[in-house]
């Protein structure tokens, strides 16, 4: 013999359906505004964490665009009196503190020096631009993000042998040589002959990205030809780039490198207000914290919301039980259990709730897909669901949905025939 019981089951599952589709078209009016509160919630949450999603993404992709775990140390004001910012005097970073910073920071993993004028003028035989030219050791390309599209990235010889040699940026490229092969050939910067051995692919999205806009030499061929103006000691740079040997070492890097320059330069390293630094690892989780207590503050509001749409469908379904009073009794009467009527009303409110949300699932990812296909701006990708945020939404949809029909439905259940027939008819 065949188990009856699943057939059983699914069929009066399917009634129990059927009898709630017909009860809330009955009440359309009412039905629809119970869901649109829920749908709504849910829609505007999942649509809220999906944008600020977008913009974590985007500023996360940003930051990786300048490099992996990248920290910039710039030159500053020292006291020459403790304490006195009035005494301050400016001092210049070294490729001496470069040097010491690579040799002896035991938490600096990799570091740079970064010489850079944007002044001098690059012409080929086809146009000429002014873009920013960058004087790099060959490590530069380690720190920071740049894929190279076409030929090769400078190495030791071309920086030991003083080489006149450039990697150019996307933009510098196409200024330089538009629709034309750029490696192989020869530029002039101020009147300086450089052959390109390389060219770097377009970094981020737009025109706001200088990556794009500049050319990269070897630091030594930089220092010689073109030394930070007006500086008497020739050894001057504009900053350095370091990585910390891991990502949870930032801050022991960074006061090790603060400890150099305040060693290099005479004065305490201790005072904050004598260096320029930029940790994007620390901004980075700054941001991330923020987005974090967003999404937690987002949630408490999407849940409130599901608190307050749960009341709405507990009321619809106490005003259901009432006016079904006769066929409850009905149903009693002629052999139905408590469990049965209690199953039904349950499942109405599981089923009224759930659908609610859903319609709000689909009308949030509906619109973030239309989002998608607009180029939003500089630092935001496109809003996206979030697998987790959806994942909790049905779940606590669920909860609420048994918690709303629970009370109707067992109200319902213990409503008995003789009082149910008291009611008109």
């Amino acid at each position: 013999m065949f188990n009856t019981k699943p057939t059983i089951l699914v069929r009066t599952v399917a009634d129990v359906l059927a009898q709630t589709l017909r009860t809330l078209w009955e009440h359309k009016l009412r039905s629809f505004l119970t869901m649109f509160g829920i749908a709504w919630g849910v829609g505007s949450l999942l649509l809220l964490v999906g944008l600020g999603e977008g913009f974590r993404s985007g500023n996360k992709r940003e930051m990786a665009e300048f490099g992996q775990d990248i920290m910039f140390i710039f030159p500053g004001r020292a006291p020459v009196i403790e304490g006195s910012l009035r005494s301050a005097r400016n001092y210049l970073l070294t490729f001496q503190d470069y040097l010491d910073v690579r040799n002896t920071a035991p938490h600096v993993r990799e570091a740079a020096p970064v010489l850079a004028r944007d002044d001098v003028r690059a012409v080929s035989e086809f146009a000429s631009t002014n873009g920013e030219i960058v004087g790099v050791t060959p490590e530069f390309n380690q720190i920071r993000f740049l894929p190279v599209k076409q030929g090769r990235w400078l190495n030791e010889q071309d920086d030991n042998q003083k080489r006149n040699m450039i990697v150019l940026g996307d933009e510098m490229t196409r200024s330089l040589f538009p629709g034309r092969p750029a490696v192989g050939s020869a530029i002039l910067l101020n009147g300086i002959r450089f052959e390109v051995i390389g060219s770097v692919q377009r970094v981020g999205r737009g025109d706001n990205n200088s990556t794009n806009i500049r050319g990269y030499i070897s630091y030594q061929v930089m220092n010689m030809y073109f030394p930070l103006k007006g500086e008497r000691q020739r050894g001057a740079i504009s900053f350095i780039n370091f990585q910390p040997v891991t990502r949870a070492e930032h801050l022991l890097a960074q006061q090790e490198v603060r400890k150099i320059i305040a060693r290099n330069h005479g004065f305490d390293y201790r005072d904050d207000n004598a260096f320029e630094v930029w940790d994007t690892i620390q901004q980075s989780e700054m941001i991330g914290a923020l987005f974090d207590a967003m999404s937690m503050f987002l949630g408490s509001v999407g849940l409130a919301t599901l608190a307050i749409g749960a009341i709405g469908v507990v009321n619809i379904m106490l005003v259901s039980v009432s006016e079904r009073a006769c066929e409850i009794g009905l149903r009693k009467a002629v052999g139905a259990t408590n469990r049965n009527i209690l199953f039904q009303f349950l499942l109405e409110g599981i089923f009224l709730t759930l659908a609610s949300g859903l319609v709000g699932i689909a009308l949030a990812a509906a619109v973030m897909g239309v989002l998608g296909t607009v180029r939003g701006p500089q630092g935001f990708d496109p809003p996206k669901v979030v697998p987790m945020t959806a994942a909790l939404a049905i779940c606590s949809l669920m909860v609420a949905g048994v918690a709303a029909g629970l009370y109707p439905a067992r109200k319902a259940a213990m409503l008995q025939p003789v009082e149910a027939f008291r009611q008109e008819c």
